[in-house]
């Protein structure tokens, strides 16, 4: 469903109120696209679906990331919990709080969808 245009405002508020809102987070996440960093948003997300997750061995899958990463984040790894990303995910939230929300909010996605325009999938 399209947001209302109160949605689309509140956005701008606040970065929790942008993420907390599903229809925002993929708005967000095509512009995270649009700057080849939507690879934080989706390590964000891949956070909170582990978080929900109850089975042990689910978990243990889910938890596998690449090298990098799982340098960052090795000792945990020995016993995956779904909490084992949480100081990760709050690193990629605050980055994409700092960083590329600022930007969101001057960007012609979003200034397009407050002006009750339709979303378009460029950005010029």
């Amino acid at each position: 469903p399209k947001p209302s245009v109160e949605e689309i405002q509140m956005w701008s508020q606040s970065f929790d109120k942008l993420m907390r809102n599903p229809a925002g987070r993929n708005v967000f996440r095509e512009f995270l696209r649009t700057e080849y960093s939507e690879e934080n948003m989706l390590f964000w997300l891949a956070c909170e679906d582990l978080k929900q997750e109850i089975n042990k061995s689910a978990i243990e899958e889910k938890a596998r990331l690449d090298a990098r990463v799982r340098e960052v984040i090795n000792k945990k790894m020995q016993d995956p919990t779904p909490h084992t990303f949480e100081d990760a995910q709050l690193q990629i939230y605050t980055l994409m709080h700092r960083d590329s929300y600022p930007r969101f909010l001057s960007s012609n996605i979003y200034r397009t969808l407050v002006q009750g325009g339709s979303r378009t999938s460029s950005e010029s």
